[in-house]
């Protein structure tokens, strides 16, 4: 989630997965809204004065068993760039909202397992996530603080945050002088302003996540044609 200073990021690209009122058995039942709030599933619908008790109407979907969840995995991995933590919060949570019944004497499922695997198979990469991601953020103006949050949100471990810190590093300027660019500041701007319109836009340029020093001499810079070309390393 983003401030009040107009930039959102993208940390939230699976935002289209199944919501938790509507999972996969839902999607494949048909069910859905029409334009006119009438409820349609399987070619029946109701009209709002139908009189129709809905929660009798929608059967009750079956408990979760390995080969559903599995099912239900690569169904997600096959729709979304995700992470091991992500994928395994999905599951946990179809998981609670469904039940379990893997049969007699039949352990309860351990979703992170089933994320591994899907991890060992090619099918999940969090570092090819994590590279993507911070790429993405940083094309549009947000800082090494902001992405790092970004991979905490999305279970990014350690090791494979510490494997793409140096190019994130490397684009430091670059992605400071974009958020400048957008909300012209320092050398993007018309150089006129006092302390307090200063403070300010250096306020700002902390909030997207940029180290102090380096938003500092950007707020400072003069208006320049070619302000890719400043020192501000």
């Amino acid at each position: 989630m983003w401030h009040n200073d107009g930039v959102t990021d993208d940390s939230h690209s699976e935002s289209n997965a199944f919501p938790s009122s509507l999972d996969a058995g839902d999607q494949e039942n048909g069910a859905f809204d029409d334009s006119s709030g009438t409820k349609r599933r399987g070619g029946k619908s109701w009209g709002k004065g139908g009189g129709k008790d809905r929660a009798r109407e929608r059967p009750a979907l079956k408990p979760l068993d390995a080969a559903a969840l599995e099912q239900m995995a690569l169904r997600y991995v096959e729709r979304f760039a995700t992470t091991r933590g992500r994928l395994t919060d999905y599951l946990m949570r179809k998981i609670r909202e469904r039940g379990w019944d893997g049969g007699t004497g039949a352990a309860l499922a351990e979703p992170g397992e089933l994320a591994q695997r899907m991890a060992d198979l090619g099918y999940v990469d969090d570092r090819a996530f994590a590279e993507q991601r911070a790429a993405a953020m940083q094309r549009r103006g947000l800082g090494a603080r902001r992405v790092a949050g970004a991979f905490r949100e999305a279970g990014i471990d350690e090791g494979d945050a510490q494997s793409v810190a140096p190019a994130i590093a490397d684009r430091a300027v670059e992605s400071a002088l974009a958020f400048a660019r957008r909300k012209r500041i320092g050398p993007y701007g018309t150089g006129d302003g006092d302390r307090k319109l200063h403070e300010k836009q250096l306020a700002a340029m902390l909030r997207a996540g940029h180290r102090f020093d380096l938003a500092r001499k950007i707020v400072a810079a003069p208006p320049s044609d070619s302000p890719e070309s400043m020192d501000f390393d």
